[in-house]
């Protein structure tokens, strides 16, 4: 109950929004359904990881994907607003 707002909220529903203005149906259903995929066996294996990766680990995972949730973020802010940054930015 507490994934599910994560996995399937308005922040996913945003998503796809923003995606749907740069790229075709087919492509975002296919990356939907490998995201699917993925997300299942995350859940479904999420006491194996937690043996493997231990507290740690799980913390540095964390922070990486919270870089890379930004840059995906500051993607689609710029993409969606038009705005220009330098070349050193990119």
């Amino acid at each position: 109950p507490v994934a599910f707002p994560l996995i399937a909220g308005a922040g996913s529903m945003t998503t796809l929004i923003s995606l749907k203005a740069e790229y075709q149906i087919a492509e975002i259903l296919i990356a939907l359904i490998l995201n699917m995929v993925f997300v299942y066996f995350v859940l479904r294996f999420t006491h194996i990881f937690e043996r493997i990766l231990g507290d740690t680990g799980i913390q540095i995972l964390k922070k990486a994907f919270g870089i890379i949730l930004l840059a995906i973020a500051i993607r689609l802010f710029v993409s969606n607003t038009g705005i220009q940054l330098g070349k050193q930015m990119m």
